[in-house]
């Protein structure tokens, strides 16, 4: 059966992104430069997470699904990525021309103007020098810890006997990557910068002013993040933030040069941190583009990228009074980054201050720097209301920041749980226990994103509101087996990993199945992040082979090949890339007639259905379901933000035919 390998399905998602860097008539050159920021972004992890888990397990590893063995992938993914690091420098040069055009300049020292020159000199002593430290390295004093991701400047330099010697030079991140320039009388009102690697090039004969400097040139290392804590350990706490320090000093696993590198600097590094050749990458440019971020947000240049989202009050919010009364009524909705995240943090909020509210119950995966959610349960505590929440510590790459909150909920006097041993919980879900005239009602809040105010912005997620008993004694259940030692329940609704979320999609897909075969209504639609359980697609394949029409909108990893005759005929897969980072999980299930509809965390891989806590919910209000059903119709219909997978497993922008359609645009306007 056809398959496609996971990293390589990664890295054509990369692609995508990084085609929305490219120059189009309508394109501002800001917005290019924020996507070109991400995909650097995207490309350190890929490196420090799967190129790295890939490199160290090739012996062991077996064939993928695609029958690649982990040598065979590597090297068509090193051979991919340099491809597309090409590409990459392409759009930079094109992006930085016309900012130019647009009055925003990035100098080489060589084009400073004398009274810039001066500026820089001084800038230099007062505020670099005083920062920055060079790092001999000789018998007495050994080649320096560098840490993850940081930018460096390797110097060879020559002693008065002949002997050659270095030192590195750490480019401080506490100080700006871009340094900003006194205007020039030449350039009335632009902005001028100059990279901060540049300026301190330039004055390299101030710092190493003993010996003869032969080449210099900037180097950047990639560390390996593939750790996983021990969990057998009495204080899982501790343990995290001793796995947290233990990534910082992981082992070298790329290291990117400056264009034109110095031949024997580079074997010096090589054979000190080692790094294989294959994993050597001389770049051209800037090194660390994802630093252009930063300048992406420039103030001064709002004409230069889209203009902010400003999320509006929810449809199903309009009026709200008391917010308990209104999910009374009815089962609510909020679609972000369109509605506003806020009716979350007031849904909270409301529950902290009700005196009626007995309990509150969180699960936090990705919480944002400053979470009002973090303070409204920090709030209902002190209120003496029992809250508990559930810190997935585990969250990987936002470990310190989930140690930190957990710390923070605990002095407040929360309950603070770390989740189950061997799982992460990646589920969303909030449930306030309220006593009301006829007794004990739940109100629930079950999400397909994060309790993140920052990423809602940003990420299109869908939440749910309800009150419905069979919901709320499902949530209760689950979050007595997650803090507690009772035994996986028996849900009503909730369909719940690691115990049986596969074997429900097995099962709704299997129901289209026999509806094909009886010659009833039948088709599936999915929308997820990424598709990868080999079950799952060898089922899908099944259902195409039965006559079921499959439409996938999958942003990600997909390792299902659509249109190959005689297995995935009747199977179209699109991905979605734009300007907010398609996130929401929606499974519709055709039955017969009478659709099904479910929502919830999970993507359809390994991880999520076997080794995560994760909760897939149904949607039952007619309206909210109709509603739905048309956002997803709304993403087939785009022709601008949309591609699609051919039968060579390689995607291709959908054609634009008639009036341009842009599902995230419209939905903007009016979801």
């Amino acid at each position: 059966m056809p398959f496609i390998s996971r990293e390589l399905s990664w890295l054509k998602f990369n692609e995508r992104v990084l085609a929305e860097a490219a120059k189009t008539p309508d394109s501002l050159p800001l917005e290019r430069l924020k996507f070109l920021a991400i995909t650097a972004s995207n490309l350190d992890e890929f490196f420090m997470v799967r190129i790295s888990y890939l490199n160290d397990r090739k012996s062991v590893l077996k064939a993928d699904a695609a029958g690649l063995t982990p040598g065979e992938q590597l090297e068509k993914i090193l051979d991919r990525t340099r491809l597309f690091q090409q590409k990459q420098t392409e759009y930079l040069t094109e992006i930085l021309s016309d900012l130019r055009e647009c009055g925003l300049f990035f100098l080489k020292s060589d084009e400073l103007s004398d009274s810039q020159r001066a500026w820089v000199k001084n800038y230099f002593e007062d505020e670099i020098l005083p920062v920055i430290t060079p790092l001999a390295i000789d018998p007495g004093r050994p080649f320096p810890f560098l840490a993850n991701k940081t930018l460096n400047i390797g110097v060879r330099m020559r002693d008065s006997e002949g002997k050659i010697l270095y030192s590195v030079i750490q480019v401080p991140s506490i100080l700006p990557r871009f340094v900003a320039l006194p205007s020039d009388g030449d350039c009335e009102g632009a902005k001028q910068f100059l990279p901060l690697e540049e300026l301190i090039i330039d004055r390299l004969a101030d710092i190493c002013n003993l010996h003869e400097i032969k080449a210099h040139g900037c180097f950047r290392i990639t560390r390996s993040a593939d750790f996983d804590a021990d969990e057998d350990t009495d204080n899982i706490l501790e343990e995290m933030k001793r796995t947290v320090k233990k990534r910082k000093r992981g082992r070298p696993i790329r290291l990117e040069l400056s264009e034109g590198f110095d031949e024997k600097m580079k074997d010096f590094l090589r054979e000190t941190l080692p790094v294989s050749r294959k994993y050597i990458f001389e770049l051209p440019g800037f090194l660390d583009l994802t630093a252009l971020m930063k300048i992406s947000f420039l103030k001064g240049f709002d004409e230069l990228r889209v203009k902010p989202v400003v999320p509006r009050a929810a449809a199903d919010f309009e009026d709200c009074g008391n917010i308990f009364e209104l999910i009374r009524e009815g089962d609510r909705i909020l679609h972000h980054p369109y509605e506003s995240f806020d009716h979350v943090v007031n849904f909270i909020k409301a529950a902290a201050a009700d005196p009626n509210v007995l309990a509150i119950k969180q699960t936090l995966y990705r919480v944002s720097g400053k979470s009002k959610i973090i303070a409204a349960l920090e709030q209902a505590a002190e209120a003496g209301k029992q809250v508990t929440v559930l810190v997935e510590l585990k969250a990987r790459f936002d470990e310190e920041n989930n140690i930190q909150w957990a710390t923070q909920l605990e002095r407040a006097g929360c309950h603070v749980i770390y989740g189950l041993t061997g799982l992460k919980t990646h589920c969303k879900v909030t449930l306030a226990v309220r006593r009301e005239e006829d007794g004990i009602r739940r109100y629930l809040h079950l999400s397909t994103g994060n309790y993140n105010d920052a990423t809602a912005r940003i990420y299109t997620d869908i939440g749910m509101f309800t009150c419905r008993p069979a919901f709320g004694a499902d949530a209760s259940a689950l979050f007595n087996h997650l803090t507690g030692f009772s035994a996986p329940p028996q849900y009503n609704k909730l369909a719940v990993a690691p115990e049986n979320l596969k074997n429900f999609f097995l099962e709704l897909i299997e129901g289209e199945i026999q509806n094909a075969k009886k010659g009833c209504p039948c088709g599936i639609s999915i929308k997820v992040n990424s598709i990868l359980d080999s079950d799952i697609v060898l089922k899908l394949y099944e259902a195409s082979s039965a006559g079921v029409e499959v439409k996938l909108l999958v942003r990600g990893i997909c390792s299902l090949v659509p249109g190959v005759e005689g297995v995935s005929e009747s199977i179209r897969v699109r991905s979605i890339v734009g300007r907010f980072l398609e996130h929401s999980r929606i499974f519709i299930f055709e039955n017969a007639g009478e659709p099904l509809m479910y929502m919830g965390s999970a993507d359809l891989m390994p991880r999520n259905l076997e080794r995560r806590v994760e909760v897939v919910f149904p949607v039952e209000d007619a309206l909210i379901k109709a509603r739905i059903s048309e956002v997803i119709k709304l993403m087939w219909r785009d022709n601008t933000n949309a591609w699609e997978m051919g039968s060579d497993g390689e995607y291709k922008r959908v054609k634009r035919r008639g009036k341009p359609v842009n599902s995230q645009l419209l939905l903007l306007q009016n979801d």
